[in-house]
């Protein structure tokens, strides 16, 4: 390939995964998807292949390291989460900046990344998994009444997340997940245990390049306790000012590190406790709810772009990027928008969407059940219908826009 148009294979950019696409290709890049399945993931919103130079599914790493190596890519990143794996190891066998393997599994196991962050000497969680529903319980007892947090062990958007403070809530949390299927296809054979980090839970996202970094937003989670869930509401982005941003993306640096992630995106979920930051988990990938055009409005620059310049550009990133924190350009927030409906979407209101981009403060929509599609009221983030991206320089026309949007968001949805 010609140097100024270097090839870059994205493998899985599922959902904000492609954003990396536009990124790369503003950088004079040719864009390979690679999918790491034989078939797409159905839960996840697929990338338009169109936009590609070429599609690919992966056979095996061997194969797929050999027939790629033909192309002579300069970057083999990760999309979204089922892709860091696959996204690892052939970058490493092929030679070009990466990750690396060795630390492959504790970036998409929860059980496995806490045990890296603990041996690193970085705050955590305590924790224990099995595939016993019985020894999750007794685990739990042991807990001296404390409440204990019940999650699968690769999921995301706090899919089959429970906080539960008794025995018969943590036997039914840990039965409701084993033998399910996560958004990325792959079944609960385990069930994940933790102490419950009582505090204010963040948002941490990066770029890191040959280990210089990034600090590409700090957002601080408004969630709503609902039983034993605490759903997503919104996601506000916090001053970088704000004394609590340094102590964050410092504990997150740490995390980093313990990881072994050393380029490209991540997204961090870290609560902040009495006794300091403990991580709750994070991805080697961008945001799930990222948008190029809202977060350059927002805070100067979008974490696509950051990872664009990390993989192709690392002196510019350098200069650019490295060392550096976002701004706050005006009041913002992400708002994932809940609903008590339950039934099969047989239309979206073309009209009432219209509505709803129409309020001053809404930036962007984005709608995730289709006609055919089954919508059941909200318990977690797959399940919020609408994610909604707002922003204004006043925030009291953010409370008022807000509710707005909602009662708008009513009208979306027909169903059969």
């Amino acid at each position: 390939m010609r140097a100024d148009h270097p090839l870059v294979v994205l493998v899985d950019a599922y959902g904000t995964g492609r954003h990396l696409r536009a990124a790369f290709a503003g950088l004079g890049a040719q864009v390979v998807h690679l999918s790491s399945t034989p078939e797409p993931l159905k839960s996840l919103k697929a990338p338009y292949l169109g936009n590609y130079t070429a599609a690919l599914v992966a056979a095996g790493p061997a194969e797929t390291a050999r027939r790629l190596a033909a192309l002579r890519p300069a970057a083999v990143v990760a999309g979204q989460e089922p892709g860091v794996p696959l996204a690892d190891v052939l970058s490493e066998m092929l030679g070009l900046p990466t990750n690396g393997s060795a630390l492959s599994a504790a970036r998409r196991d929860k059980y496995q990344m806490i045990e890296a962050v603990r041996k690193a000497g970085v705050r955590c969680a305590r924790q224990f998994r099995s595939d016993d529903v019985d020894a999750v319980v007794a685990w739990a007892r042991e807990q001296a009444g404390r409440p204990v947090v019940i999650k699968p062990l690769a999921a995301s958007g706090s899919q089959g997340v429970s906080i539960c403070s008794d025995p018969a809530r943590v036997r039914g949390a840990a039965e409701a997940i084993l033998g399910t299927v996560t958004m990325y296809g792959e079944t609960n054979a385990e069930v994940l245990a933790q102490s419950y980090l009582a505090g204010t839970e963040y948002i941490v996202d990066t770029v890191s390049c040959r280990g210089e970094r990034y600090n590409a937003g700090v957002w601080q989670c408004d969630k709503r306790r609902v039983g034993t869930r605490n759903i997503p509401h919104r996601a506000l982005l916090v001053a970088p000012g704000d004394p609590v941003v340094a102590e964050l993306t410092a504990y997150t640096h740490e995390v980093l590190d313990a990881l072994g992630i050393e380029f490209g995106a991540a997204h961090a979920e870290v609560m902040m406790t009495a006794d300091g930051p403990a991580l709750v988990e994070i991805g080697a990938r961008v945001n799930g709810t990222m948008h190029p055009d809202f977060d350059a409005g927002s805070f100067g620059a979008d974490q696509a772009r950051a990872s664009a310049f990390a993989w192709l550009r690392p002196d510019a990133f350098a200069e650019e990027f490295a060392g550096r924190t976002y701004r706050k350009l005006r009041e913002g927030f992400v708002y994932h928008v809940a609903t008590d409906l339950s039934g099969v979407v047989e239309s979206v209101d073309a009209a009432a969407l219209a509505r709803i981009d129409a309020v001053e403060s809404v930036r962007a929509v984005t709608v995730k059940p289709g006609p055919g599609d089954r919508l059941r009221p909200t318990i977690d983030l797959p399940s919020s219908p609408l994610t909604v991206h707002m922003a204004h320089a006043d925030a009291t026309a953010l409370a008022r826009d807000q509710a707005r949007v909602l009662e708008l968001s009513k009208e979306v949805f027909r169903l059969g």
